[in-house]
């Protein structure tokens, strides 16, 4: 595995619960850094890939039909914002 170097800027708040989590991980502060990272990477590319599975062909356009066709009553009481 190659490596490579970024320096990594952070709020102190994330650095220091970054800290904390590292400490009861029993890991470097870099290696939890690392795995949040990757994780993060695993998590997008596959939430990607599912909606690119979902969607087909489809383009945003194809979408207006739908919309055209929704209804104009009121949302419902849990929906509405404050």
């Amino acid at each position: 595995m190659t490596r490579a170097s970024y320096p990594l800027k952070l709020p102190a708040s994330v650095k220091m619960a970054a800290q904390r989590l590292a400490r009861e991980d029993g890991v470097s502060l870099n290696q939890w850094i690392s795995v949040a990272v990757a994780e993060k990477i695993g998590a997008v590319e596959t939430a990607s890939e599912f909606l690119r599975r979902r969607s087909g062909n489809a383009k945003p356009k194809d979408l207006l039909p739908f919309l055209d066709n929704a209804g104009s009553e009121d949302p419902a009481p849990e929906d509405k914002l404050n």
